[in-house]
């Protein structure tokens, strides 16, 4: 593996900054801190359980928020390549180049149009059936958000370190109570609590095959929903909604290739990690999903899943196809096309 021009790292993570810079009032002050304690323990290359000083951690916060002030009304810089310089989302050119070198890079637009930008060591590069599957590993640039799988176009990522850390985060607040839920049967049956190491890595591997499986879901949803989706979720009237829109599809990707695949595992705790990581407002959305869990998890019968599944999947698009043909009747957002859509409107 090569090293990389510090010229090209600089610019990438001078896009990082601008992007936190920008879009660091998005958030509430609780989930502000977290992302920064995180941020700050990735920087610093601290182990996931390190203990942190508040007070170093004060100080890095605020010598942070003082220089994303100096970046206020500036413009994303491009890519300088070998061949030229290239534009910060131009994936495909970027990638060109990078991965013969052993990385690779990835570019898009998350949650509250934030750009999110990531640089990281390549583990492995695959070419299937009309996708490309990009994994890395160690992160040479990332920002404040770390979104551990993306999809943009035919392109899907997975950010194995950044997937690490989202499943400590997990474990972490689990411990806190040590509650008897899905998470509980979760660490039971990867052998956390004989060896906490190897459950992990064994997580993460489970955890990367939902992710997979899930991006795949998204590409087959955006075939069948198409182009407007994205711009209806620009239209949203606010960020509840966009979540609410967001979690619909995310449901609809789900019931069409996640669950299914777990239901015809043998092993079970793989099932158990995915309820697990249900929550907000996917469980809200979906209560009679984990409703079907719970049976099974209390009598051992099978069938209330299964059936919920296939149902879900009939829901969800009926869902996604009603929202997008109002959007498409509206002509403008304004209009009321997202009045009705509510948790309690749209759930199963």
């Amino acid at each position: 593996m090569s090293s990389l021009p510090n010229l090209l790292i600089e610019s990438v993570k001078y896009n990082c900054d601008l992007s936190d810079a920008e879009h660091a009032g998005d958030y509430s002050l609780c989930v502000y801190l977290m992302h920064m304690r995180e941020y700050f323990r990735w920087e610093q290359n601290l182990p996931y359980d390190a203990k942190l000083d508040a007070g170093m951690v004060g100080e890095w916060v605020s010598a942070r928020e003082q220089y994303w002030d100096t970046l206020e009304g500036q413009s994303y810089r491009k890519i300088p390549l070998p061949t030229g310089e290239v534009d910060a989302f131009d994936i495909e050119q970027i990638n060109s180049w990078l991965v013969p070198q052993g990385y690779g890079y990835s570019a898009g637009i998350g949650r509250f149009d934030k750009p999110v930008f990531s640089l990281g060591r390549l583990t492995t590069f695959e070419q299937g059936d009309g996708y490309e599957l990009f994994y890395t590993g160690e992160e040479v640039v990332r920002e404040l958000i770390a979104p551990p799988a993306m999809t943009r176009g035919t392109t899907i990522w997975i950010r194995q370190e950044a997937l690490r850390r989202v499943l400590w985060e997990m474990i972490e607040e689990w411990r806190w109570k040590k509650p008897k839920n899905a998470m509980a049967r979760t660490l039971a049956g990867y052998g956390f609590g004989q060896d906490p190491e190897t459950a992990l890595d064994r997580m993460a591997e489970q955890f990367s095959e939902f992710a997979i499986l899930h991006e795949l879901g998204e590409k087959i949803c955006g075939e069948c929903l198409g182009d407007d989706w994205n711009q209806m979720v620009m239209a949203a009237s606010d960020r509840a909604q966009e979540i609410l829109i967001r979690a619909v599809r995310d449901l609809l990707a789900d019931c069409m290739m996640v669950l299914p695949a777990l239901l015809s595992q043998e092993e079970k705790s793989p099932l158990h990690f995915y309820f697990a990581t249900m929550a907000g407002i996917r469980r809200q959305l979906f209560p009679s999903l984990f409703n079907a869990y719970q049976r099974w998890v209390d009598g051992g019968d099978f069938q209330p899943l299964r059936k919920i599944v296939r149902k879900g999947s009939h829901h969800w698009r009926r869902q996604a196809t009603g929202l997008l043909a109002r959007h498409r009747a509206s002509g403008e957002p304004q209009n009321g096309v997202f009045e009705g859509c509510s948790i309690e409107a749209l759930a199963l």
